[in-house]
């Protein structure tokens, strides 16, 4: 049975930092993509980064310079630090790990993040 926790997430003032964490377990998380997607109060969910087997990254635009995904295949672990944060990143953030691009794969429960004055 595949298990993915998010932590991490709380309430941080505009310009502040949040480290997201994903722990994974009953997967073979070093050949699955994993990516942090958002979700909005009225809105879509939406990607905010991947990074891939081979640890290449992709970021969206809105989070480019500011966030920084990573993994650690030793310890089914993937991160997402995010600095210099806005009150439009406010989001619940989910964790998804997936074998490519074109598999829906598996989903955490969410980790809500605000940003806030």
């Amino acid at each position: 049975q595949v298990q993915l926790v998010e932590s991490g997430g709380g309430l941080v003032q505009p310009g502040g930092s949040l480290r997201l964490s994903c722990a994974a377990s009953g997967i073979l998380w070093g050949r699955h993509v994993v990516a942090w997607y958002r979700q909005a109060p009225g809105k879509q969910r939406e990607l905010v980064a991947a990074i891939e087997r081979d640890y290449r990254t992709t970021y969206v635009d809105f989070v480019s310079g500011r966030f920084t995904i990573s993994r650690d295949n030793t310890k089914n672990t993937a991160l997402l630090q995010m600095n210099s944060l806005k009150s439009e990143d406010t989001a619940v953030y989910y964790c998804n790990v997936k074998l490519d691009w074109n598999d829906v794969g598996y989903w955490g429960q969410g980790t809500q993040v605000t940003v806030s004055s």
